[in-house]
């Protein structure tokens, strides 16, 4: 035996690691807990839901057993259903005219404000920018009764009821136009309307016809939202209301489950789910018409315009 062999160290032994260690210290393992957590939320948010519309169309006035489907509290039913309950059709009605009009009224306001907006600045833009942000942070409530204080001590000529409701909900919706087409405006820049002025345009027809086209994606979006978060509003519209007629749905559903409510008030916040819901997709379909040829982000995109 050499001297090389006796001084050559013996091998080491290989270092046997758990499966479990050795997938822990994986970097690149699935996900796994963050989808179950993931999965847990979505089922922990959807499955009170899945219950709300299940018992909808049950066949029974009972809240807490299903007997069977039945459309009797969303139309069948002669009295007492979502059709033709006095105060639930009234209501619904109620809704979608003020979600309707503070649409209308909101998005060109806030267009024309985002508009403003990017022509002031320093000081001015600035300050408005931070008004429009500060209306997101500010609780609802707050607003709510600072609103009502307003029209029972300041403008008392207007009463409370609809159009008291249409200028409290244009009030604060009026940010999410402007918010949304101010980020659009940034992203576009002034070549656009640069190049219709040196082609002859003046200011208002390079507006008209170059930069509202281009904003129209930013437009359809804050109406979707708009429409989406004014149609289940509850905070401004219940300080605001006046006679039982002005009530929308989300106050009726807040009145009518503090008694026995039947199944008909199930019906009722399916309606405003499905109706919100269609308001986001005909936003993003809308967006999708608009902008062919020119997509890269899909939903990512609309979501972030």
């Amino acid at each position: 035996m050499t001297q090389e062999t006796i001084a050559r160290p013996a091998p080491l032994a290989p270092v046997v690691i758990a499966p479990r260690r050795r997938w822990w210290r994986d970097p690149w393992r699935k996900p796994r807990i963050l989808a179950t957590i993931t999965w847990a939320y979505l089922i922990w948010s959807l499955v009170p839901l899945a219950i709300a519309i299940a018992i909808s169309f049950n066949g029974s006035r009972s809240n807490s057993v299903l007997h069977g489907f039945s459309l009797q509290w969303w139309w069948s039913d002669p009295e007492e259903s979502l059709w033709h309950d006095p105060e639930l059709h009234a209501a619904l009605f109620q809704s979608l005219r003020l979600a309707v009009l503070t649409v209308l009224i909101a998005v060109p306001l806030g267009v024309a404000f985002a508009i403003g907006i990017d022509r002031w600045h320093k000081r001015p833009a600035t300050a408005a920018t931070f008004l429009m942000l500060l209306s997101f942070v500010m609780p609802e409530i707050i607003l709510g009764i600072s609103l009502f204080l307003v029209f029972q001590h300041l403008l008392t000529f207007v009463e409370l009821g609809t159009t008291a409701q249409i200028l409290g909900l244009v009030t604060y919706q009026v940010s999410y136009p402007v918010i949304i087409v101010r980020a659009r405006l940034l992203t576009i820049g002034r070549e656009y309307e640069e190049a219709a002025s040196d082609l002859g345009a003046p200011p208002r027809q390079a507006i008209r016809r170059v930069l509202l086209p281009l904003l129209y994606p930013a437009i359809f979006a804050s109406a979707a939202l708009v429409f989406a978060d004014t149609i289940d509003d509850f905070v401004t519209v219940k300080y605001l209301s006046g006679a039982a007629t002005s009530e929308p749905l989300s106050v009726k559903i807040y009145n009518f489950t503090r008694a026995e409510p039947t199944p008909a008030v199930n019906a009722a916040a399916t309606f405003l789910l499905v109706t919100t819901t269609l308001a986001i997709v005909i936003g993003y379909l809308a967006y999708r018409h608009v902008t062919k040829g020119q997509r890269t982000g899909g939903v990512s995109e609309f979501a972030n315009v």
